[in-house]
């Protein structure tokens, strides 16, 4: 799996040397996650605002970033994995992917917003994923196995869009994390929207395997996207 992801991001990425953050003299002492980064041409910062750490890369010539840090929302409890890469898709395109426990929260607090007689406006700071919940039907097929769908929630303006997207190989990857695995009801969120493709989830300190497994699924949606979604596509 990781020398798939070598293969795709290794292309369109030169090999890295250390951020000024890591004088290159200390390069032996590189953490784990630096070290993975260098190993896959990504470039690695430790501390950049408002984060404990950041990689960044490219796949098919587009930008990606990917950062652990203070949570953004308030359903993700400790520390948070946020990734997003600039495609330039169509803005159009809308497809949310969200582990079914974190579903089910969300809409039960949206209903309890909505049902309460003395909420007299919504809050503006509720997260938009809970708005798109509710403007958008959740969507399945037959070709991904039932496992899944026990697992997983995908919603999408259209149901044309989310077949193109999701291929049996992301579907794979979202159901195969390596041990120590997040528990099924960690929050995990993936979205395409805006022409870009987010990964929002809770992170779990010093597991490798779910970092580097959490990158490998991000770029599969993001290759996904820009096959579907992007210039010359059909």
């Amino acid at each position: 799996m990781f020398d798939r992801l070598k293969k795709v991001l290794g292309k369109d990425s030169k090999a890295v040397k250390p951020s000024a953050t890591v004088p290159a003299a200390s390069a032996a002492a590189l953490d784990p996650v630096s070290e993975w980064a260098a190993t896959q041409g990504f470039h690695f910062s430790s501390q950049p605002a408002g984060a404990a750490f950041a990689v960044q890369g490219r796949v098919g010539g587009k930008p990606w970033r990917m950062e652990v840090g203070r949570p953004s929302r308030k359903y993700i409890r400790g520390d948070e994995l946020r990734g997003r890469a600039e495609l330039g898709l169509d803005p159009q395109v809308l497809v949310v992917l969200m582990n079914r426990p974190l579903k089910d929260a969300l809409e039960k607090q949206a209903y309890a917003l909505y049902t309460d007689t003395l909420q007299t406006s919504i809050d503006p700071n509720l997260p938009e994923e809970m708005r798109l919940l509710a403007m958008y039907e959740e969507t399945g097929w037959d070709s991904i196995p039932r496992p899944f769908w026990s697992r997983y929630s995908v919603v999408s303006d259209d149901r044309a869009n989310a077949l193109a997207w999701l291929d049996p190989l992301l579907a794979q990857q979202l159901m195969e994390w390596p041990a120590p695995a997040p528990a099924a009801d960690v929050p995990f969120m993936l979205l395409l929207l805006r022409g870009k493709v987010y990964l929002r989830m809770q992170a779990s300190a010093g597991h490798m395997p779910a970092l580097q497994h959490a990158a490998a699924i991000f770029t599969t949606a993001c290759e996904n996207a820009l096959g579907a979604f992007g210039t010359g596509s059909a």
